[in-house]
């Protein structure tokens, strides 16, 4: 399967780029525009807002288990993973469809992205 190319500035505005930014961090803003029909067409804005939902889901798994493993002493350190929505928002907010290793050939291989 083909890797998808950089986006361009011509092929998402500004406004989009800041939708897809926005939903790694503030995973509501992801499922709002897989709710809005004139946004959940854009493949760049589907793209992200699916994997950003993916990634979110992913950081809440991971708390959910080392958490309790670590009798609570990870959950001081727990709010330092969303710190990693930062890099992909950042990288989407650039106009780059951001691949993460793992979950992007999941979600393409499902057929979501």
């Amino acid at each position: 399967m083909e890797d998808q190319p950089l986006a361009t500035s011509d092929e998402t505005t500004s406004d989009d780029r800041l939708w897809a930014a926005l939903g790694y961090p503030i995973p509501i803003i992801s499922l709002v525009i897989l709710l809005m029909e004139e946004k959940k067409d854009i493949p760049f804005l589907r793209f992200h807002a699916v994997q950003s939902i993916a990634v979110n889901i992913v950081i809440w798994v991971l708390i959910a288990i080392v958490v309790p493993l670590t009798l609570g002493v990870a959950g001081i350190c727990a709010p330092l993973l969303w710190f990693a929505t930062l890099w992909p928002a950042y990288d989407a907010y650039k106009g780059n469809y951001t691949e993460i290793p793992v979950i992007t050939k999941f979600l393409k291989g499902q057929g979501w992205v």
